[in-house]
C-alpha cells in the first residue's frame, strides 16, 4: 500500500516487513495518536493487488483457498486478542477493507533472536537460554490450553524487545497452514530443520499437538547453541544422522538440560516430550 493512504483511523507510513502471506506496515493511529503495526493478509502465491489498494484471488480456482486463509487470518487475530501475555504479540483490533483483512498490533522495536545470536562472539550460556525459554514456554502453555498451536516457532519469529529482556513470540502462521493444507504447498509452509515430521506427513495417525511446538522450540534452541538446525525431520525418519546434544555439547551445558532438549527433538511424536510442562521439567 502506498504511504499516506488511510484505512479506518490508520494512516500508512511505510512498509516494514513482507512475507509470503502478509505485509506489515508502520502506521499512525489518528484516534489515539500513536504508531502501530498494521498486518495485511496478502498470500502472494494465490492473491494480488489490483490498482493501489484492492486485494483479490489471482483466479477463480484460487478463490476458495484465499477465502479459507482469510477466515483463518481473522480467527488468528481474534485468538491473539483474547490472550494477554507480555511475550505474545498483541492484537488491538482487526477490520476488513480492500477485499482483505488487517490486524492492528503494537509496533515493537527490537531484533529477532536470529540477528541477536549471530552477532554474539560465542553461543549463549545455559542461564541465558533458560531466561529466553521461560516466558516462551509460559506463552505456549496458555495457547495450548485453548487448543491453539503456533506451528512456526523459529529464530526469525522470536523478537527480543529493545531495552527489555523479554522475548516476544510473533507470527502464528495459521493462515499459512490452511493455505498449505489446501494447496499441498509444503515448501511454502514449513521451515526446514524446525518443523517436526507430523507437519510433513498428511497421515491420519500422525497428529499435530503441543509436541509439535515442543520440537520447534527445542530445534530453535539447538540452532542458538550450535549455529545449525537438526537435520530435516522428514529425512531423519529414513536415516537419522542427528548427533544428540548430550554428546556434541556435553562440555558446554549441563547434562539434564541437554538430555531434556534431546528428548524434545525425537523424530516420532510418540517418542517425544509430549507437552510444555514435561519439557520444562525435563530441562
Amino acid at each position: 500500500l502506498p504511504s499516506g493512504i488511510q484505512l479506518e483511523e490508520f494512516e500508512i507510513l511505510q512498509k516494514i516487513g513482507e512475507g509470503g502471506f502478509s505485509i506489515v506496515y508502520k502506521a499512525w493511529d489518528l484516534a489515539l495518536e500513536r504508531e502501530v503495526a498494521l498486518k495485511e493478509y496478502l498470500p502472494s502465491s494465490i492473491a494480488h493487488r489490483g490498482g493501489q489498494t484492492q486485494v483479490s484471488a489471482r483466479s477463480e480456482r484460487n478463490k476458495p483457498t484465499f477465502a479459507a486463509g482469510l477466515s483463518s487470518f481473522v480467527r488468528e487475530a481474534q485468538t491473539l486478542a483474547s490472550f494477554n501475555h507480555p511475550s505474545l504479540v498483541r492484537v488491538f483490533r482487526f477490520f476488513h477493507a480492500n477485499g482483505t483483512a488487517y490486524m492492528v498490533m503494537p509496533l515493537y522495536v527490537g531484533r529477532t533472536l536470529r540477528s541477536v545470536v549471530q552477532e554474539m562472539a560465542t553461543p549463549p550460556d545455559e542461564a541465558w537460554l533458560k531466561r529466553l525459554l521461560h516466558p516462551l514456554m509460559e506463552v505456549l502453555e496458555i495457547m495450548h490450553a485453548k487448543g491453539w498451536y503456533h506451528r512456526d516457532i523459529a529464530p526469525d519469529n522470536i523478537m527480543l524487545v529493545e531495552g527489555e529482556t523479554r522475548p516476544v513470540l510473533l507470527d502464528f502462521g495459521a493462515a499459512r497452514q490452511v493455505i498449505g493444507d489446501m494447496t499441498q504447498a509444503l515448501t511454502v509452509v514449513l521451515k526446514p530443520g524446525y518443523a517436526p515430521i507430523e507437519q510433513y506427513a498428511a497421515i491420519a495417525d500422525i497428529k499435530q499437538g503441543p509436541w509439535t511446538d515442543v520440537y520447534a522450540l527445542a530445534a530453535t534452541i539447538h540452532w542458538t547453541m550450535t549455529g545449525k538446525t537438526p537435520p530435516i525431520s522428514a529425512g531423519r525418519i529414513l536415516q537419522d544422522t542427528h548427533i544428540p546434544l548430550a554428546i556434541s555439547e556435553q562440555r558446554k551445558y549441563s547434562q539434564p538440560f541437554l538430555l531434556g532438549l534431546d528428548a524434545a527433538l525425537k523424530v516420532k511424536p510418540v517418542d517425544r516430550t509430549q507437552n510444555i510442562a514435561q519439557f520444562r521439567a525435563s530441562i
